[in-house]
């Protein structure tokens, strides 16, 4: 069998992953989630313990508390980069093993060149919005205030740090429609 192609899509928080993502699934894509991959892992009980014996504050009766967890990775320098070392290598092996039985899929990935996984994908598609709507779109999705909300991007990348060389980027500032339409120019610059 050939090598399977992998294709990472990313943006900062609020950017329209997760529709983007959807609309590939809509194509007939497979597509993955890191995040759903990372919900999955706080439900083994192994993963659990050893999160438990780094962050003891972050588990609350054998649960991951995300509240807590939220808190100290945006509030913590040190503990976010503390807690990705243990987590996105976990959730990479995951993510890939999922992706390779499969020709072409595409995966959610929303840290990804913080994390400098760029390298392990075929290509990038890099989801852009305006900060206002990412913001409103936040807010009605996790109830969070403006102030989580900034501070969270603020945290991430910016829009500019992403257009790397070779990143495809798409905008997210209009209709579904027109959504779909980048979608679609994305995929043919890819050359799928």
């Amino acid at each position: 069998m050939t090598q399977s192609k992998k294709y990472a899509v990313t943006g900062g928080i609020g950017s329209g992953k997760t529709a983007v993502c959807g609309i590939l699934k809509e194509f007939g894509y497979p597509v993955f989630s890191c995040d759903e991959i990372s919900r999955a892992l706080w439900k083994d009980k192994a993963y659990l313990e050893a999160l438990k014996a780094l962050f003891p504050s972050c588990i609350k009766a054998g649960e991951p508390d995300k509240t807590a967890i939220s808190a100290l990775v945006f509030s913590d320098e040190a503990a976010r980069r503390k807690i990705e070392a243990f987590s996105h290598p976990r959730i990479m092996e995951e993510l890939f093993a999922q992706m390779n039985a499969h020709a072409v899929s595409f995966a959610e990935v929303p840290l990804l060149f913080e994390g400098g996984y760029e390298k392990l994908f075929d290509g990038v598609l890099a989801v852009e919005r305006k900060e206002d709507l990412r913001i409103c779109s936040v807010m009605a999705r996790d109830g969070l205030s403006e102030e989580a909300i900034s501070r969270r991007i603020a945290a991430q990348l910016s829009d500019e740090e992403r257009r790397k060389e070779g990143v495809i980027c798409i905008e997210n500032n209009g209709s579904k429609e027109e959504l779909r339409l980048f979608v679609k120019n994305a995929l043919s610059l890819l050359g799928l």
